[in-house]
């Protein structure tokens, strides 16, 4: 039964059960199930005989939208505690109207089949949002191994969540342990005797996550705790059992419910769907996460950088408008140090603060302008995405950081030895620059710890 956790079809439900089902079915079906067209559309733009990495991820990550309008590279986005609240309101105008065609005689719902309907609903729902993120975690993606401009930051320039992650991407071993308990977590859903000790782990996985996203701000918490409240309701469904078991040591009937398939085809369907779901959703996504994971993760551009240019420089000379600026921690004009990535990415530090991009909702974004993870809760560096033009010697730049977007430059380079870079040009203000940078052989205690092993010296 869905409110004192037993289905058992002999048992009456009671009339106040009853109401409370009505609102819980409606609001989880309006949470789990797509009702958005640009789902669909995406859904049907997919090549199925191919699929990418991007259009998994992207399909597991629905839910209701009414207030935030999506973008191209998000294209449903994720709800707000405002759009929970909408789908409630439905849910209780929809539960009265269900109770009225009821009382009048209207319609006469199978209960206990409907119960069994909606846990199945969320229990793929759920299996489908913890087997995304376990496998971004067990190949792991979803917190990369810093890049050189992060190695070059300061601690604190950056934002709690930024820390957080960067701290999960040099331990990808457990970033990767972590993933396989979310998937593990999620295999389990997808039989229903052992949907509760999923559901609890999800619940306690989760959790976490959800707190861990309050703590340092990031960007998830609604989407964790979204999946954190289908898990609650599915355990709902054995906490009573389990406790009396484990805690009261009481007698404790098995759930008595089972569903009865009067045509062989239904039967088959089932057996069906659920080989769809995990051959799509555990095999294919998996290898393509996997192939993902070997090219670059996606949240750094893939586009090549400057040839031969990837490092770190020391800003030697800085001239602008004809002036000659000396090193100073305090010029916020003048350029302190300069990374050139193995990308197409430019990071210029300064001692002007600079506005953080403070977005940290896992989105798999196509463009290379578009993935700001690098550039994430930075307050000390300008990020850059360049073109090169090798005919003219030219790169032109553009901030990826969407408070600074009209910030975009053009600069001339020129390259008289192997580890020196001399730019001149105009910035995005009309100020004329000319700049020499010479690059660093710097060492970074964390790699040359790796390259003596767990029990070898530092290498420095």
């Amino acid at each position: 039964m869905a409110i004192s956790l037993n289905s058992d079809p002999a048992v009456s439900w009671k009339a106040y059960e009853k109401h409370i089902f009505r609102f819980a079915f409606v609001y989880f079906i309006l949470q789990a199930v797509p009702l958005d067209w640009k789902y669909y559309k995406h859904l049907f733009s997919v090549n199925w005989l191919n699929p990418t990495f991007a259009d998994l991820f992207n399909i597991s990550r629905y839910t209701p939208q009414f207030f935030r309008q999506a973008t191209s590279a998000d294209f449903w986005g994720l709800n707000t505690l405002a759009d929970w609240l909408i789908v409630a309101l439905i849910a209780v105008i929809a539960a009265l109207v269900w109770y009225f065609l009821e009382n009048r005689k209207r319609i006469q719902p199978n209960y206990p089949d409907l119960y069994y309907l909606l846990r199945v609903i969320l229990r793929y729902r759920l299996a489908l949002g913890v087997i995304a993120y376990g496998l971004i975690k067990f190949f792991p993606l979803q917190s990369p191994y810093p890049s050189l401009s992060n190695f070059n930051t300061d601690y604190g320039d950056l934002s709690a969540w930024k820390i957080f992650s960067l701290s999960l991407g040099v331990a990808p071993t457990f970033e990767a342990v972590l993933g396989g308990l979310e998937i593990f977590a999620g295999l389990l859903l997808l039989y229903r005797g052992t949907t509760a000790i999923g559901a609890f782990i999800v619940i306690i996985f989760h959790g976490n996550v959800f707190l861990s996203n309050l703590a340092y701000e990031g960007g998830e918490a609604i989407y964790s705790l979204y999946l954190l409240h289908i898990a609650a309701f599915l355990f709902l469904h054995d906490a009573g059992r389990i406790i009396n078991l484990f805690s009261l040591n009481k007698p404790t009937q098995p759930d008595g419910y089972k569903p009865i398939y009067t045509h062989a085809w239904q039967r088959k369907l089932k057996i069906g769907l659920k080989s769809a779901f995990v051959f799509i959703f555990v095999f294919v996504f998996g290898y393509k996460t996997y192939a993902a994971s070997k090219a670059r993760p996606y949240h750094y551009p893939v586009t090549p950088g400057l040839s031969g240019a990837q490092g770190l420089y020391d800003v030697s000379e800085f001239s602008r408008n004809g002036q000659l600026h000396p090193y100073s921690k305090r010029d916020t004009l003048r350029w302190q140090d300069v990374v050139f990535e193995e990308w197409a990415t430019l990071s210029i530090r300064t001692a002007a603060k600079v506005e953080p991009w403070l977005g940290g909702i896992e989105t798999i974004h196509r463009n290379d302008k578009d993935r700001l993870y690098e550039l994430a809760g930075t307050t000390s560096r300008h990020y850059y995405h360049y073109h090169v033009d090798s005919a003219s010697n030219t790169l032109h730049l553009e901030n990826k950081n969407p408070n600074y977007l009209d910030d975009r430059f053009q600069l001339h380079y020129e390259r008289p030895d192997s580890t020196t870079i001399q730019l001149s040009g105009v910035d995005s203000h009309g100020d004329s620059l000319r700049v020499v940078l010479h690059r660093l052989d710097k060492k970074y205690l964390y790699e040359e710890a790796k390259k003596g092993g767990r029990r070898g010296g530092l290498i420095l």
